[in-house]
C-alpha cells in the first residue's frame, strides 16, 4: 500500500499539477520549485532533500517508520521521473487543481495510513515541536506559507494561489483516507495486559503513559486504563504494539484539537 501509495501521488503530481506549474507543499513543493529553476528531474530533487528526514524519522517514530517512508519516496522519486516526459491529463487550471489535489491526496493518505510518509516537513516539524511552543500543524503551515510565496515569484501569484487551492483539497482528501488528520490523537486501552504494553509504548514510542482506575458498569470488575497521546504519525506503530501483546485489548483512538503541558513532549528511543 505504501509503493501503491507513492504511485498516485506521483500521478498526481506529474500528470496534473507539475505540467502546470501547481505546487504541493513541503519538501515536494520545494523540489518543484528548484527542478524548475535547475532543470534537473523532480525526483531527484524529492529523493535528496528527503533524505535527512529518513534518519530524524527513524530517531523520533522508529524504524519501521523510516524504512516505509524511505520505500515511499524512493519509490515516488522514480514514478515521477519516469512519467514526467507523458502528457498531462489537461491543462485547463480549475481541473487540474482539484483533481490533482484530490488524486495527490489519495496517495498520501494511503501512505500515512500504512505508517510512512511522503514528506519530510512534517517529521521535521515534529522535531521542532519538541523545543518551540507551537503546535505540528502550526509549523507546517508557516514552512508551506513561505513556499507558496516563493512560488508566487517563480511562477505567477495566480499560480501560487491554486497552489494553496490544490494543498487543501488534498489536505482534505488525506482526511478522509486516513479518516482524520489531525497531529494529536488520545488513546484509551484496556487490556489484562496494561503494564507490558504501557511500558512497550513508553519504550518504542517514547511516550508517557497515564494508567487510569477504571471499573466494567456490567462486571463490576477493577479495570486498569492506559492513556497516552500521540502524533498521527504514530498511530500505525501503536497497532503493532497493542496487538502484539495484547490482540483481544479495547482500544480506542480519538483526534484531538490541542495539547498541552504534562509529558506530551515525544523523548528520543534510541
Amino acid at each position: 500500500m505504501v509503493i501503491l501509495g507513492a504511485i498516485i501521488m506521483a500521478v498526481g503530481l506529474e500528470l496534473f499539477l507539475v505540467p502546470n506549474n501547481i505546487l504541493d507543499g513541503g519538501i515536494v513543493g520545494i523540489s518543484i520549485i528548484l527542478s524548475h529553476l535547475v532543470g534537473l528531474p523532480i525526483g531527484a530533487f524529492i529523493f535528496i532533500l528527503n533524505i535527512p528526514f529518513f534518519f530524524i524519522g527513524y530517531k523520533q517514530i522508529g524504524k519501521t517508520f523510516a524504512l516505509s517512508t524511505a520505500l515511499g519516496i524512493t519509490v515516488l522519486s522514480i514514478t515521477t521521473i519516469y512519467l514526467h516526459h507523458i502528457a498531462a491529463f489537461t491543462d485547463d487550471l480549475l481541473l487540474s487543481t482539484i483533481f490533482g489535489g484530490i488524486v495527490l491526496g489519495i496517495g498520501v493518505g494511503l501512505v500515512i495510513r500504512y505508517g510512512g510518509s511522503l514528506d519530510g516537513t512534517e517529521i521535521l516539524a515534529i522535531l521542532f515541536n519538541k523545543n518551540t511552543p507551537f503546535s505540528v500543524g502550526q509549523i507546517i503551515m508557516f514552512f508551506n506559507l513561505i513556499i507558496f510565496s516563493v512560488a508566487g515569484f517563480v511562477f505567477t501569484w495566480e499560480r501560487a494561489m491554486y497552489s494553496v487551492i490544490a494543498y487543501f483539497i488534498a489536505y482534505k482528501t488525506i482526511d478522509i483516507v486516513i479518516e482524520g488528520l489531525d497531529e494529536s490523537k488520545a488513546v484509551y486501552i484496556i487490556s489484562d495486559e496494561y503494564h507490558q504494553i504501557g511500558q512497550a509504548i513508553m519504550d518504542r514510542l517514547g511516550r508517557g503513559v497515564t494508567y487510569l482506575n477504571g471499573e466494567g458498569a456490567y462486571s463490576g470488575d477493577a479495570k486498569k486504563v492506559v492513556f497516552t497521546v500521540i502524533t498521527r504519525l504514530e498511530e500505525a506503530k501503536l497497532n503493532t504494539i497493542v496487538e502484539e501483546i495484547d490482540d483481544k485489548a479495547f482500544l480506542a483512538i480519538g483526534n484531538i484539537a490541542e495539547v498541552r503541558g504534562g509529558q506530551f513532549k515525544k523523548r528520543n528511543i534510541h
